[in-house]
């Protein structure tokens, strides 16, 4: 009997149409499960033991972001040491030889020099961090990871980027201590510097994520980012001592939580500021509650940010 192809396509495809009639059950798997997918839906819960899973994939994404920004340039990582040492000639021109604001008897050059170091990192992360769900959609919508690892990771980045510069401000102390200009100690003070460098790095953080999780539906804030910044380092004594106000200007400042940050700094280096234990305490109750906000937003927007990005 001869049969044509047509015919032989014919019968199977018959056959594929009767075996899907059938009813098979699925034979249960008696294997355990290695991996279990729970969805997320508490927003006061933070993912800390994902976050030590994937410390591999932090580690390669510092390594990354310190790396890719000065890939293809020139002077490579020496534009940390160009940039805060423009910045500080700047500033001594302005506001030390023309304006003739005082530095609190200490040289110009490190008033200036330390007040930009703690201030750059914490602008370093803020702005880095304020475009986290939007500068990385394309990651977050291909493969699953805990998505505070990104701006974790900017944090630590930029704090390689604090040390370096904290190295150049050393140096600059050991030159104007050696040349009588400045009479360096240590004192107590000196080993609250980690704690004011962390205070500097969870704001960075906190209002961050903020800025990220409001720009998912309101990209306006992402121009007001840059303004913002360099509006709260005028609001900050950076580059004027708190000692230098007086009156209602003075008690404004108070209320500026990077106040006792920047001159905390200065008196952990020099011994020389204006500020009390209560600034401090003051700036970690609201360092807590922006953290706070930022993390709950964090966890709230990262469910559905990709529907609105």
């Amino acid at each position: 009997m001869f049969v044509t192809k047509e015919t032989q396509k014919q019968v199977q495809e018959s056959k594929v149409q009767e075996s899907q009639k059938q009813d098979i059950p699925l034979k249960e798997s008696s294997d355990s499960w290695s991996i279990d997918i729970i969805p997320q839906t508490n927003v006061f819960e933070i993912p800390w033991k994902d976050i030590w899973k994937y410390r591999d994939l932090l580690r390669m994404l510092v390594i990354r972001d310190f790396v890719a920004v000065y890939k293809q340039t020139i002077l490579g990582p020496l534009w940390h040491f160009i940039q805060p040492v423009f910045q500080t000639i700047i500033f001594v021109i302005l506001f030390s030889r023309i304006a003739r604001l005082s530095t609190d008897g200490i040289p110009p050059v490190l008033f200036y020099l330390s007040g930009l170091t703690i201030w750059n990192y914490f602008t370093n992360c803020f702005n880095n961090t304020s475009n986290t769900f939007i500068a990385n959609a394309g990651i977050f919508g291909k493969v699953y990871f805990p998505r505070l690892i990104m701006p974790l990771s900017v944090i630590i980045s930029n704090l390689v980027k604090f040390g370096i510069q904290f190295l150049m401000l050393t140096g600059f102390i050991i030159y104007y201590s050696l040349s009588d200009q400045l009479v360096f100690h240590f004192t107590l003070y000196t080993f609250l510097i980690p704690l004011l460098v962390g205070m500097m790095a969870f704001y960075g953080l906190g209002m961050g994520i903020i800025v990220s999780s409001l720009t998912t539906k309101y990209r306006d804030l992402t121009v007001l980012v840059g303004f913002g910044v360099q509006l709260m380092m005028y609001m900050t004594p950076v580059v004027y001592p708190v000692a230098q106000l007086s009156g209602t200007l003075k008690k404004l400042i108070h209320y500026n939580p990077f106040t006792a940050i920047v001159e905390g700094f200065r008196i952990a280096l020099f011994g020389a500021g204006n500020i009390g234990l209560q600034d401090f305490l003051y700036s970690g109750g609201i360092l807590v509650i922006v953290l706070s906000i930022g993390l709950l937003l964090f966890n709230q927007i990262e469910k559905s940010f990709m529907d609105t990005v």
